[in-house]
């Protein structure tokens, strides 16, 4: 009750790379023109946001100190001017901060851009909707705003299982398409349970898959979320006026196979506008389509059945570099 009296909440802060968390009081934002302060009920743990932490993310700096956490689910106590989208009492979810010098979500309140925002899904508890808003994000922008994703489609998704991969699996059998997923074979129920067809990328070759599952046609849209060797992959593994998508598409790269197949290549960079503020409303917008997929059954989280309090938040962390988790790790900030 003595932070509502006094105006502060409590929060982790990081004040060098790879330091860890130190919990403590800082002042409680307020609610700017077009924001909303929300009171954070559970925040979503990324890789990115383990990157971010070591200082090894050049994409997505955060001045120090700072207050991490990309990903938050919670409940709106007041908005600002101008925003006529939410009321205090609303239960929210998105992708609003831990980058760019953005406050992020391992912290009791933020106040956050309305147009980052969208109302939770009613069937999801906070812990889940808190683990879909990046990798829901960085899914819908590479198979339906890069690729124009179609019913009848043929699409592999790279790395299915994953957290990017396990939502653009659920994402692209929503739109119709059929899927396929690439995954190391003790993912293969998992990959299955989520609706694609597995596929394990160490004991086949990408032209021994391409024959198997497509005839040697290839694949008409190939989401890679992987990088590196994975995207030279999947130029092979698209078929001729295909299209590759990939979130991770950073490196150097030969673009012969994907140009002799007259194929097109898109990048996607979900945090783009947190860092210029440009296309926030979008961001939104795909959370909005999102949550009716999440309520009609065709989208849901897979999360890590272990709990972390803001306390834990770097055994969280810990979870994510050690690879034992199994599913989406998130911290509970509030009941």
């Amino acid at each position: 009750m003595s932070h509502e009296l006094n105006n502060s909440m409590r929060a982790l802060v990081l004040d060098a790379y790879d330091a860890p968390f130190r919990l403590t009081d800082v002042p409680r934002p307020a609610a700017g023109p077009g924001q909303v302060l929300v009171r954070i009920a559970a925040s979503g743990v990324n890789p990115l946001d383990t990157k971010i932490r070591a200082g090894a993310a050049a994409h997505a700096k955060h001045p120090l100190p700072a207050i991490l956490g990309i990903d938050l689910a919670g409940e709106v106590v007041a908005v600002g001017s101008g925003v006529t989208s939410f009321k205090a009492g609303d239960q929210v979810y998105g992708m609003t901060g831990g980058v760019g010098g953005r406050q992020g979500s391992l912290a009791e309140y933020a106040a956050v851009e309305a147009d980052l925002l969208a109302h939770k899904p009613a069937n999801l508890t906070m812990r889940e909707a808190a683990a879909l808003p990046l990798i829901t994000i960085t899914a819908w922008e590479g198979l339906v705003d890069r690729a124009g994703i179609r019913a009848g489609q043929t699409v592999l998704v790279q790395g299915g299982a994953g957290g990017v991969g396990h939502v653009a699996v659920q994402v692209a059998r929503a739109f119709g398409a059929a899927v396929w997923a690439t995954d190391s074979a003790d993912k293969k129920t998992t990959v299955e349970q989520l609706g694609a067809t597995a596929i394990d990328y160490r004991a086949e070759t990408v032209e021994a898959y391409v024959a198997r599952h497509t005839q040697g046609r290839g694949f008409d849209l190939v989401y890679d979320t992987a990088g590196g060797p994975v995207l030279d992959a999947s130029f092979q593994a698209v078929r001729r006026f295909g299209h590759v998508v990939s979130c991770l598409g950073w490196g150097t790269h030969a673009l012969s196979p994907l140009s002799f197949r007259a194929a097109t290549y898109s990048g996607v960079f979900t945090l783009l506008p947190m860092l210029t503020g440009e296309g926030m409303r979008h961001h939104g917008d795909i959370l909005r389509q999102a949550a009716s997929l999440v309520e009609a059954g065709k989208l849901l989280p897979r999360l890590d059945p272990r709990r972390f309090s803001l306390e834990q938040a770097d055994e969280a962390h810990v979870a994510i570099k050690d690879g034992s988790a199994i599913g989406k790790i998130v911290v509970d900030i509030a009941a």
